[in-house]
């Protein structure tokens, strides 16, 4: 496999990398290896150890991130091959809004006594500092900045660098920033998390997660796991996630600048009581003046977007967060969670605005 020139910039090395090496009549495009078993003696041996499809899309995201990937079968079961590092017994310090799959998953092996959480404000890091402090057995950091749907943003070289002088390993859910906007590792961070079914991929019609990490023993130890849990992608799912990786850098600036303009108008509009934006990507979040009502209004009427549950693909879409029952109860009950895709930003505005006439704020 061909690499790319280690001076290249980001968007480059999303085009770039991961491809066969350039010889006659060689694809252009890595091949999807269909194949459960290989021939022996070689360095695969077994179709859940590896394939040339996962090799293609771990080295794009690798090189964006400075570290060597393991792609999942979903974001999910990335994340529970983090939690499963824990030791029996062990503590986590974890962001109290977060992708409610995460805490969810903290939440059942809390129940099971398999480790304990500590939920914590992520913006507030001598609070986060204190919760990692107060648990003597605490042994994992997770870190997901911007958060999932507040939009805090965490001080992650600062919250690494106590984790560190506490002993504590670091985890970096990434999905919202991409590689692109921050690279985790390149401040200590020991593993970055992807649900690559959001961004990465683009177009939501892939299921994938990925971990990233520059550190052997802890590649091994994820890897190690993946093997054994079997939490393997498809190639297909993988090659098509590659495909859209490619194009990452051109769908997240189009998204982004769609993004800051809504951002300011939303603000102007007086059917919104707050914009959530941390000044980069394309995750907005708004709380409607009327609660949930209202909110639900909103995600009724519009035409334009798209009233689903995911993020980070080339349409826009919307939602509620608070419907779901998982959701944080801090979250306000209006907050709409948008995720700005990579239409034409007057077509957004035009099919937000229509949708908004119907809500009266409240007196």
């Amino acid at each position: 496999m061909s690499e790319p020139a280690q001076d290249l910039r980001p968007a480059t090395i999303t085009v770039t990398a991961g491809r066969p090496a350039r010889e006659p009549d060689a694809p252009l495009n890595t091949p999807i290896t269909m194949a459960s078993t290989y021939v022996a003696t070689g360095d695969l041996e077994y179709g859940r150890y590896g394939n040339p499809t996962w090799s293609a899309f771990e080295d794009v995201l690798g090189n964006l991130e400075g570290g060597r990937a393991l792609a999942f079968a979903s974001g999910m079961a990335a994340a529970t091959t983090v939690l499963d590092l824990v030791g029996l017994g062990g503590g986590v310090v974890a962001p109290r809004h977060a992708y409610s799959g995460t805490v969810m998953a903290l939440a059942d092996l809390e129940s099971r006594e398999r480790l304990h959480g500590t939920l914590v404000d992520i913006a507030d890091t001598d609070a986060v500092v204190a919760a990692m402090n107060a648990d003597e057995d605490c042994a994992l950091l997770w870190i997901e900045s911007p958060t999932n749907p507040a939009l805090e943003v965490a001080d992650i070289p600062a919250l690494v660098a106590a984790a560190h002088e506490l002993g504590v390993r670091v985890v970096v859910d990434n999905t919202f920033a991409t590689p692109l906007l921050q690279q985790p590792l390149s401040v200590g961070a020991d593993i970055v998390l992807h649900s690559a079914t959001k961004y990465l991929a683009g177009h939501s019609d892939v299921q994938l997660g990925a971990l990233v990490t520059a550190d052997d023993e802890v590649y091994a130890a994820l890897k190690g796991r993946r093997d054994l849990v079997g939490a393997i992608p498809g190639p297909f799912e993988t090659w098509l996630a590659l495909r859209g990786l490619r194009t990452l850098h051109v769908r997240l600036d189009r998204a982004q600048a769609n993004a800051a303009e809504l951002v300011r108008r939303l603000g102007e509009h007086p059917a919104i009581e707050e914009v959530r934006y941390p000044g980069f990507g394309a995750i907005v979040a708004a709380v409607v003046a009327g609660g949930a009502d209202a909110a639900d209004v909103l995600a009724h009427d519009v035409r334009l977007w798209v009233h689903a549950t995911s993020l980070g693909s080339v349409e826009s879409t919307l939602e509620r967060r608070r419907r779901w029952k998982a959701e944080a109860a801090t979250i306000p009950e209006g907050l709409v969670r948008l995720s700005v895709g990579i239409e034409d930003v007057e077509d957004l505005w035009d099919d937000l605005a229509q949708a908004l006439e119907g809500i009266t704020p409240p007196a």
